[in-house]
């Protein structure tokens, strides 16, 4: 599977980076390839590295204004004029969506994707991957959206949350009929 991993460019505590990098082993282990946003620095470097080193292939997705951050070693590198573009080629080639540990653009990345999937524009499964209880309150959120009628279809339908990227990436393989 093409599966599409937004997270931080940050460098991150180890309470974050050793779970994605155990996440990127994974998905590297089951051949899957990685389509991400191109960087070579932080949490982004963590799971690219990863992935390269248990087998799988790197499809980055840069912008304009970061490109003398992205990542020289990666299996194909598109580079988009703005940051719109960027999330369209990355959801455009994609099967999947892993949401991990992020900032705004990670935030803003979510929602679009989940505002797809609420409208029916897209049915790719899509999994918020919370590490460390980072997503606690975005799913409480999210769950009171639901219970207040602000979701015209069950959360379920929207995304999975897991809590670890064996979860994770059960739930995506099983979605694709793998499992």
């Amino acid at each position: 599977m093409n599966i599409c991993v937004f997270l931080s460019a940050a460098d991150l505590d180890e309470r974050y980076t050793r779970p994605a990098r155990e996440f990127a082993e994974l998905l590297g282990k089951g051949g899957h390839t990685l389509v991400w946003g191109g960087s070579d620095v932080g949490l982004m470097k963590v799971v690219a590295d990863g992935v390269a080193a248990a087998g799988g292939k790197l499809v980055g997705i840069s912008v304009e204004f970061l490109h003398t951050k992205a990542r020289a070693a990666a299996d194909e590198m598109v580079v988009a004029k703005d940051l719109a573009e960027r999330k369209a080629l990355l959801l455009g080639r994609s099967d999947a969506v892993v949401i991990m540990v992020g900032g705004t653009g990670t935030l803003d990345e979510a929602t679009e994707i989940l505002e797809l999937k609420k409208h029916g524009l897209t049915d790719k499964p899509v999994v918020l991957l919370n590490t460390d209880g980072f997503y606690d309150g975005l799913k409480q959120q999210f769950q009171r959206m639901e219970a207040e009628g602000f979701l015209p279809v069950p959360l379920t339908d929207l995304v999975f949350f897991a809590e670890d990227g064996v979860g994770a990436l059960a739930f995506l393989e099983e979605s694709a009929g793998i499992r």
